[in-house]
This record gives C-alpha cells, sequence and structure tokens, in this order.
C-alpha cells in the first residue's frame, strides 16, 4: 500500500513553518483551533469564492495576549487592500465580530509568482474545469505555465467524474522530478475541489521549486513569511 502524507506537514519543523503561531492550555486549545479554522473559512468565502476573487493562497495567524495577527498572502494584494485600505480595515472588523477577540491591522504579502504557488494553480484548474473544458488541455497549459516560471517539477492528480464520465476515475500528470521523500526539497502542494454539474472533483497540485540553500532555488514571492510584510493601513 501506498503511505501517504501531507508534503507540508511532513516538513514542518524541518524546512516549513507552522501557518498557526501560537501556544495556548489545554482548556484553550480546542477553541482557539476552532478560530482559526473559522478565520480561514470566512476569509476564502469572502475573498476567494465570490468577488473580487482576490486569489488568496495561504492565511497565516499569530496570537499574542493583547491581539490576533492575521497575514494573507495573495496574487492580487490592491484586490484585498482596497481604495486607501478600506478593504482591509472593513475584513479586520469582521473578523473581530467574527470571533470576538481584537484583531491586529491585516498584512498582506504579494505572490510575485501565482504559477509557482500550488493551491493557486489548483484553484485556476478548478476554476476552467467548472467551465467545462478539456481537463487534459488544461492539465497540459497549467504544467507548462509552471515550468516556464522556473519550477524544476511538477505533478498533477485529478479525480472524479472527468469529461463527465459514469464512472469516476484519476488522471495524473507529471513533468521534471518531484522528490516527495527528500525533506530538503523544497515541495509546495496545494488541493481544491471542483464542483461540476456532474460531481465534485479533486484537485492535488505538487511543485518542485529546487533545494533549500541551493541559489537555483525558485519561489512565488520575494518575502517569505515571517519576513517584513506589506501592511493595509489603518
Amino acid at each position: 500500500m501506498g503511505q501517504k502524507t501531507n508534503p507540508l506537514g511532513f516538513r514542518i519543523g524541518i524546512t516549513e513553518d507552522w501557518k498557526s503561531k501560537w501556544y495556548a492550555s489545554k482548556q484553550a486549545f480546542g477553541e482557539f483551533l476552532g478560530e482559526d479554522f473559522r478565520i480561514r473559512k470566512y476569509v476564502d468565502e469572502k475573498l476567494n469564492r465570490k468577488p473580487p476573487f482576490a486569489a488568496v493562497a495561504d492565511v497565516l495567524i499569530e496570537r499574542t495576549r493583547e491581539e490576533v495577527k492575521i497575514t494573507l498572502r495573495t496574487a492580487r494584494p490592491g484586490l484585498v487592500i482596497g481604495p486607501k485600505g478600506a478593504e482591509v480595515d472593513k475584513l479586520r472588523e469582521e473578523l473581530e465580530d467574527l470571533i470576538k477577540r481584537k484583531v491586529g491591522p491585516v498584512n498582506v504579502i504579494e505572490i510575485k509568482n501565482p504559477d509557482l504557488n500550488a493551491q493557486l494553480v489548483a484553484e485556476a484548474i478548478a476554476e476552467q474545469l467548472k467551465k467545462r473544458a478539456a481537463f487534459r488541455r488544461v492539465l497540459k497549459q497549467r504544467t507548462e505555465g509552471t515550468m516556464q516560471a522556473g519550477a524544476k517539477g511538477i505533478r498533477i492528480a485529478v479525480s472524479g467524474r472527468l469529461g463527465g464520465a459514469e464512472i469516476a476515475r484519476c488522471e495524473k500528470t507529471v513533468v521534471g522530478s518531484v522528490p516527495l521523500t527528500t525533506l530538503q526539497a523544497n515541495i509546495d502542494y496545494g488541493y481544491t475541489t471542483a464542483f461540476t454539474t456532474y460531481g465534485a472533483i479533486g484537485i492535488k497540485c505538487w511543485i518542485y521549486r529546487g533545494m533549500y540553500g541551493d541559489e537555483g532555488m525558485v519561489a512565488d514571492t520575494d518575502v517569505r513569511p515571517g519576513g517584513p510584510p506589506r501592511r493595509g493601513r489603518r
């Protein structure tokens, strides 16, 4: 049997950083975990599933005694921030109402190259499948675009009633190398579901950007999480 694990969870604490940074007692842990889930779900539904379609790939959460700090990684920072920071301030107030805690200024990090972000590639494939595009052509276009952006390898798996077939199946495409078991390999992973008229189609994407520390390694953004973020105006 294949022993499968999430590539990001596999590397957390070794080469990847946590997406939620906080410490809680046993009594408060469940509450904080539920808040993180609600924050991510709310941001996804507000910014990704309906206009402005801001292409938010990650929601990074950090907690202090006084407030909750939230950082959004997005390919379209202008749509998240809004004119004079109006939209990001409105989002902060809505999140405060959601979790009933003080939320600090929402920071926004721009993803310079969306073709190198696995979550955004998976989302783009899902959007095209919803429009009844031929899945093989979509996979070919996305793999070519990612390789041209500088990736060392890409692997995409789509599963479900592909092309409206009666029997669900799984199709995979691999270009270049994707060393999943090498812990020093910088592999980005994204997953989403396309809800089509025929049924749900799952899309998984792995992108190999190179080895950590190598000069040839590429990144989807110039700023690493934890680096100086771009702040929404208050």
